[in-house]
C-alpha cells in the first residue's frame, strides 16, 4: 500500500508491551532545565531489555493527546507494539530493543488540518499536521511534525541520540496519515496505523525503497529507465543472470515468500510500472498488512543487529590472563534463538567448550610463553544467507585475550553470585521463547551454573550453555501456563517464569450468506452471490493486545485491521475489490483448487484462513471456511 513518500521531515511509531525490565532506568531532566515544549513531558519506559547504550531505542512522542487523553495514546502505543512485535524479524529482536513512551499532555485535542485544509489549527506541543504542514501544495497524508520539538521531547531519554534511536510521532487522530525517516509520524489511531510503524522502519533503519509502482495513488509510474538499482530489493537482472552473477536475492529464489506465493521476479517498484523488477508479489514495502519478505528480512535483520553488540560484556582483556582466572563472555540474547560461542586457543578449537560462555582456563593446560584465546560469538539465525552478512559484526563479534600460565590473578575477596540480568519476570513469556538468565563471575575458578526446572523438574539446556532455555525444545503441553525456574546452584538465588502455551482464540463473524453448507470431515462452506464481509475478533486469556491475520487462497498471511476508513468496520471482499483512495481492498484472488469451470476465477469456491498472535508471541493454529461466490444471474 502506497504510504508516503519518504521524507526527512516527520515522525512515526508506536510502543507497548513491556517484556523485559532487568536494568536501572536512566536519568531524565528536571523540570527546569526543559523548554516550554517539554515542560510537562513524563518518560515511561515501555520496553527497557537493557542500557540504553546498548539497545536500539524506539522513542514513541504522542502529540494531540491532552491530559485526559493520555490512557488513548498509551493503548495506541501498546497496538502499534504488539503489531511490531508480531512481524519478523522484530519478533526475534525484540529483545535487542528498548522502548520509551514520551507523554506530551496537550493543550487541545488533535492536531491541524485534519482531515481538511481548512479545518482547525490546534495548540498542540509537537505541531503535527495533515497535508504536509497545512500546505495546499502537498497531500492529505502526508503527516508532519516540528522536527525541532520532537527531537527535544526525544532527548529527555537520556543517551539516545540519532545513532542509536528512531523518532516516532504519532498524532491523536483516526485520518491516514504518516511519513518516514529519522522523525517518523503516523496517526495514532487509524485502522493502518500500527501497519506503518513497520514500513516506515524499513526506510529508515533497514535503507529498504518502497515498492510502489506509482508514485501518485492511481497515476501509472511508467517505464524506469536508470541503471541497475542499488536498492537491496530491485533490479534489472533476470533470475537465470541472478544466479550466474550471484548477485541481489539469488539465494532466495524459488522459495515460498513469506508474504505470499514465490520469490523471484516480479515487475514494478521504484514508483515504475515497467522496467525494474522486486522479489515477491507483495510485501511490506508494497502493501501494508503483509510481512517482509525473506530478502527484507535478511536486510532488516543485519539493521537491527548492526545496533547492537552481540557481546555485552567480558572478562577485561587488557592484560595477560594467568590460568588462574575464568574468561567469560556474555552476550546478547534473541527471543528467536540463542548465539554461539566457539573459543579456540592459538586458533584451535578448545574440545568440548562450543556455546559455554565461560572457560577455566586451568583446563587448557598451556605450555610456557604467551598464547592467544579467542571467543567469537555468532548469530546462526537462518533468516540470513549471505556469507558477508553472517561474518559482519552485526553477526559476529571475537574478543581476544593473551594467556601465560606464569600471570598470578592479584588476591581478592570473593564475589558472591548473583543474577545480574534476565528476560522479564513481569510479563509471561511465549511457549517459543529463549529464556535467560546472566549471573556475575568470579576472577578465579569456574563462573556460577545456572539451574533450570520447569513445574518443578529439571530441564536440560543446549550443551554448553546454561544461560538460555529455548522453550521451543520443550515439549510444553498447551492449554495452560508453566511456571518456569532458575537458581545459581548452590545459592538461593532463583528467578521465575510465567511460560503462556495457551494461544488466545481467534473468531469470525461473516455478513448473512444466501446458505451455508455443512459436509462431514469437511470446512463449512458459505455461499453468497454478492460482496460479503468478514469481521476477525480474538480473546486472550492473558493481557495485552492480540494480532488476527487471515489469507485468502494460501496467500500470504495479512494483518487484520477492520476496514481502512474505519477499524471498526469489517472487512469487504468483492470480485474486483473496493477503491480506496485509489487503491484496492478486498479483491478475492485466484482459487488454487478450482471445483467448477464455467465461471471466472472470482467466481468460485475459495478458502479463507485465520489465526492470532498474542502478546507472549503465540501463534494460534489456523483455522479455515470456504467461501462460494456465485456469478451474478442474467
Amino acid at each position: 500500500m502506497r504510504l508516503i513518500r519518504r521524507t526527512k521531515r516527520p515522525a512515526l511509531l508506536a510502543a507497548a508491551a513491556a517484556l523485559l525490565t532487568t536494568m536501572a532506568l536512566p536519568q531524565h531532566a528536571t523540570a527546569q532545565d526543559r523548554d516550554p515544549v517539554t515542560a510537562n513531558a513524563t518518560v515511561v519506559p515501555v520496553q527497557t531489555t537493557g542500557p540504553v547504550d546498548k539497545r536500539f531505542n524506539l522513542v514513541i512522542l504522542g502529540d494531540g493527546y491532552t491530559a485526559a487523553e493520555i490512557p488513548k495514546f498509551r493503548a495506541d502505543v501498546e497496538k502499534h507494539m504488539n503489531v511490531l512485535w508480531s512481524i519478523e524479524p522484530f519478533a526475534s529482536y525484540r529483545s535487542y530493543i528498548n522502548v520509551w513512551a514520551v507523554e506530551l499532555p496537550s493543550p487541545e485535542s488533535g492536531v491541524d488540518c485534519d482531515p481538511g485544509l481548512t479545518d482547525a489549527r490546534r495548540d498542540t506541543p509537537l505541531d503535527m499536521a495533515f497535508w504536509g504542514g497545512c500546505n495546499a501544495n502537498s497531500v492529505q497524508r502526508l503527516l508532519t511534525v516540528d522536527t525541532k520539538k520532537a527531537s527535544a521531547a526525544a532527548d529527555l531519554v537520556t543517551g539516545t541520540k540519532s545513532a542509536n534511536r528512531q523518532i516516532v510521532a504519532l498524532a491523536n487522530s483516526k485520518t491516514y496519515g504518516g511519513a518516514g525517516g529519522s522523525w517518523a509520524t503516523a496517526s495514532g489511531g487509524n485502522a493502518l496505523s500500527s501497519l506503518i510503524t513497520p514500513h516506515e522502519i524499513g526506510h529508515s533503519l533497514g535503507k529498504l525503497d518502497d515498492e510502489y509502482d506509482y508514485y501518485g495513488r492511481g497515476v501509472p509510474g511508467g517505464t524506469y529507465t536508470g541503471g541497475e538499482p542499488t536498492s537491496y530489493h530491485h533490479t534489472l537482472l533476470s533470475e537465470e543472470e541472478m544466479r550466474a552473477k550471484q548477485q541481489k536475492w539469488w539465494r532466495w529464489l524459488g522459495e515460498e515468500s513469506l508474504s505470499g506465493g514465490k520469490i523471484g521476479r516480479h515487475e514494478g517498484g521504484m514508483y515504475s510500472t515497467k522496467g525494474v523488477w522486486r522479489p515477491s508479489k507483495h510485501s511490506m514495502m508494497k502493501t501494508l498488512g503483509y510481512d517482509f519478505d525473506q530478502v527484507e528480512r535478511e536486510v532488516m535483520t543485519q539493521a537491527i543487529s548492526n545496533k547492537v553488540n552481540l557481546v555485552q560484556d567480558h572478562t577485561p582483556n587488557t592484560a595477560p590472563l594467568g590460568t588462574d582466572r575464568t574468561a567469560w563472555v556474555d552476550t546478547l540474547h534473541p527471543v528467536g534463538g540463542a548465539l554461539d560461542v566457539t573459543w579456540k586457543l592459538d586458533g584451535k578449537t578448545v574440545p568440548g567448550t562450543f556455546g559455554a560462555r565461560s572457560l577455566d582456563l586451568k583446563r587448557l593446560h598451556v605450555g610456557k610463553g604467551t598464547h592467544t584465546l579467542t571467543a567469537t560469538v555468532t548469530d546462526p539465525t537462518d533468516f540470513v544467507r549471505d556469507p558477508k552478512v553472517r561474518g559482519s559484526q552485526a553477526l559476529t563479534r571475537t574478543v581476544s585475550w593473551t594467556v601465560d600460565r606464569s600471570v598470578k590473578a592479584p588476591q581478592q575477596a570473593a564475589r558472591s553470585a548473583e543474577f545480574t540480568g534476565h528476560t522479564g519476570t513481569d510479563k509471561p513469556v511465549g511457549a517459543k521463547s529463549v529464556v535467560y538468565a546472566d549471573t556475575s563471575h568470579p576472577t578465579t575458578g569456574r563462573s556460577p551454573q545456572v539451574r533450570w526446572t520447569l513445574n518443578g523438574w529439571p530441564v536440560a539446556t543446549s550443551l554448553g550453555n546454561d544461560r538460555d532455555l529455548d522453550l521451543s525444545k520443550l515439549p510444553l503441553p498447551g492449554g495452560r501456563t508453566h511456571t518456569l525456574k532458575a537458581r545459581i546452584a548452590g545459592t538461593s538465588q532463583t528467578l521465575s517464569w510465567t511460560v503462556d502455551t495457551t494461544a488466545a482464540k481467534g473468531s469470525y463473524e461473516l455478513s448473512k450468506p444466501v446458505r451455508t453448507v455443512q459436509r462431514p470431515g469437511k470446512p463449512v462452506e458459505y455461499v453468497y452471490d454478492g460482496p460479503f464481509t468478514m469481521k476477525l475478533d480474538a480473546q486472550d486469556d492473558q493481557k495485552g493486545t492480540v494480532v488476527s491475520q487471515f489469507r485468502v487462497n494460501g496467500d500470504g498471511w495479512y494483518t487484520y485491521y477492520g476496514w481502512p476508513t474505519d477499524a471498526n468496520s469489517p472487512w469487504r471482499f468483492t470480485p474486483s475489490g473496493t477503491n480506496v483512495d485509489d487503491l484496492v481492498y478486498g479483491k478475492l484472488g485466484t482459487p488454487r483448487v478450482v471445483p467448477w469451470d464455467d465461471a471466472t476465477p472470482e467466481y468460485k469456491t475459495h478458502t479463507i484462513e485465520y489465526r492470532t498472535i498474542d502478546a507472549a508471541g503465540n501463534v494460534g493454529p489456523a483455522k479455515k471456511f470456504l467461501v462460494t461466490l456465485t456469478p451474478p444471474q442474467s
